[in-house]
């Protein structure tokens, strides 16, 4: 079996979440709500529900689906605190293995093997169970890559990893035909963030604990010459009339069933009743 490339230095993310002390965010905030639209129209109760994310403190005790509430056990991909079940996503063992949801919210975009991840989550799924999971899409922050990229060439002659990399909307979907999910669908929410400076960007980053977690990164400090001429660059490019900095926000939402005969099947080849011509006649003999 290949095993997957490292990409991202956990050690240093869980250190860094750490220091968050389970404080909110407002991507964090942004998830959950979108989490309650997403369950709401669900007509299907889930008596047995887990909710996992890096820190479980952030984590949602409970929601409601169209039939009514939803219980969440809570478990840890990244920090081990007390009280909440601490999980490896590179070998994942959750508590049980016939959940009838799972909710996965900012993991997939810190986790080396995400194939491995989503099928194991879909062996702990019951048959019909469903699986949603939210991660930061492919295009966030690519104007901060893109200025870290011209400083880079700039001052060091080439390029060094910065920004980590993230799933892109146009593979979501195969990733969860590949990991064995039915019915799968995948859609993007797109957000524009804006602060007064690049610096105020950075510091927030730091805030956060996403700040480089990748394994492959230049282990050297940043000089204050080339965090400055990265933020310049920044304002340059990406600056608006106000001379506030625009930064991109992807939230990428991926959700599959665990499959089961009940569900809908696609059409076989050749079985349909209606022909695609017969379909658009009216819209070509117009």
């Amino acid at each position: 079996m290949t095993q997957s490339p490292l990409v991202f230095d956990r050690a240093r993310l869980a250190a860094n979440f750490a220091k968050r002390e389970g404080q909110s965010d407002f991507v964090t905030d942004l998830v959950l709500a979108d989490l309650g639209d997403r369950l709401a129209p669900v007509t299907r109760e889930f008596p047995k529900a887990l909710v996992i994310g890096p820190d479980p403190r952030l984590l949602p005790d409970g929601a409601h689906s169209a039939n009514g509430p939803i219980k969440f056990e809570k478990a840890s991909t990244l920090l081990d605190v007390d009280g909440f079940a601490h999980v490896d996503p590179e070998h994942l063992r959750l508590p049980a293995s016939d959940y009838d949801l799972i909710v996965s919210l900012l993991d997939l975009q810190t986790v080396n093997d995400v194939p491995g991840f989503l099928e194991n989550l879909r062996r702990h799924i019951a048959p019909d169970g469903l699986l949603i999971a939210a991660a930061i899409g492919g295009r966030t922050l690519s104007e901060l890559r893109d200025a870290f990229l011209a400083a880079d060439v700039e001052i060091l002659g080439g390029v060094s990893p910065r920004v980590a990399p993230m799933i892109d909307v146009r593979d979501a979907g195969s990733l969860l035909q590949r990991a064995g999910f039915a019915l799968p669908v995948t859609d993007l929410e797109t957000h524009m963030v804006r602060y007064r400076t690049p610096l105020a960007l950075f510091d927030e980053l730091r805030a956060l604990g996403v700040t480089n977690p990748l394994a492959g990164r230049d282990t050297r400090l940043m000089t204050p010459r080339h965090l400055m001429r990265a933020a310049e660059i920044y304002t340059e490019r990406y600056s608006d009339p106000d001379s506030k900095v625009r930064a991109s926000l992807e939230i990428l939402w991926l959700s599959g069933w665990s499959p089961h005969d009940s569900q809908q099947k696609p059409l076989k080849p050749g079985s349909a009743q209606t022909s695609l011509r017969d379909a658009l006649r009216d819209k070509s003999e117009g």
